[in-house]
């Protein structure tokens, strides 16, 4: 019989990224998810937006967040594109949305009735009446935006220019680090990339200052504390068994198959010394031998835990 050939590894999904170890530029768990969280809830809202604004159905969907520098994030993009600089507050520095200049001019016929169709010849510019209807639909997805972090930190963008040479635009210094967020955007027939770039000091500041606050309303806290009360009383009612033992010997395995009736084994626990009480193996306290009674008992004594 023939044996089957092995199966292959399977293929991954992307090419693998190289990574420098000299300048790590990686999101911490935790903050990574938290900001996921509101961009995908920015996108949602934003495709929203779009419909109701464009009357065609649109979707936008995140496809990844990045930390990078502001070098790295302008080198690769198209050598024309649109780059609508924002003012972000209360941060005051600028944040980038960028998007082809042909879904820009796609959005206008939109907004002016129209089939949905590049307007004038490709690559030119958008003219100042352009600008301003683009400009004004904008303004609305970065006050979604807004709402989306208001659970992060506030951010309030606000669209004030556009340029269309990525590698001239100086909307931070090159070396500065930035979050880089990656969306897809289908709105009717047309499938586009957009990216929006948002300075990571302000937002990844206001996410470690958040680390241990306890974010929980007044009524949170109370059934909290009377959550814990509850439990923390029917704890103490679970029954458990509670046995007393001298200090624990160390033999070996062939000194025990060696005893017989009749041998003394020396438990070498001083006379005075006090015995373990033990719950679930865990010494809890020390104790005196005695009696209550007719009955053999034991008295809880103070002793050095360092003896043991």
């Amino acid at each position: 019989m023939t044996p089957a050939p092995a199966t292959s590894r399977r293929q991954r999904s992307a090419e693998p990224e190289p990574y420098d170890f000299r300048r790590p530029m990686t999101l911490a768990r935790e903050h990574s998810r938290v900001l996921e969280v509101a961009l995908e809830t920015f996108a949602r809202q934003w495709g929203t937006l779009l419909t109701s604004r464009t009357r065609e159905v649109a979707q936008i969907a995140l496809d990844r967040l990045e930390l990078r520098t502001y070098d790295e994030y302008v080198r690769p993009l198209p050598s024309t594109s649109l780059m609508i600089l924002c003012s972000v507050e209360p941060a005051r520095t600028t944040a980038v949305l960028q998007m082809p200049v042909d879904a820009g001019m796609v959005w206008v016929d939109y907004l002016l009735g129209g089939p949905g169709a590049p307007l004038g010849a490709e690559g030119r510019e958008l003219t100042d009446i352009e600008w301003q209807l683009l400009r004004d639909l904008v303004q609305h997805g970065l006050h979604e935006l807004a709402y989306a972090f208001a659970a992060v930190t506030p951010l309030e963008l606000t669209a004030k220019s556009v340029q269309y040479a990525p590698q001239f635009v100086q909307a931070a210094a090159a070396q500065e680090t930035v979050l880089v967020a990656s969306f897809t955007i289908e709105l009717g027939n047309r499938s586009d990339s957009a990216t929006l770039m948002l300075p990571a000091d302000a937002v990844l500041a206001a996410l470690r200052d958040s680390e241990g606050v306890d974010a929980r309303t007044a009524d949170e806290l109370r059934d909290h504390a009377v959550a814990a009360r509850a439990l923390s009383a029917r704890v103490r009612e679970v029954p458990v068994g509670v046995s007393v033992r001298f200090r624990p010997l160390t033999v070996t395995p062939g000194e025990i198959g060696e005893l017989e009736v009749g041998d003394v084994v020396g438990l070498r626990h001083r006379s005075d010394a006090p015995l373990d009480v033990v719950v679930d193996d865990v010494v809890m306290a020390h104790a005196a031998i005695g009696s209550n009674g007719k009955r053999l008992a034991c008295l809880v004594v103070a002793a050095d835990l360092e003896e043991h």
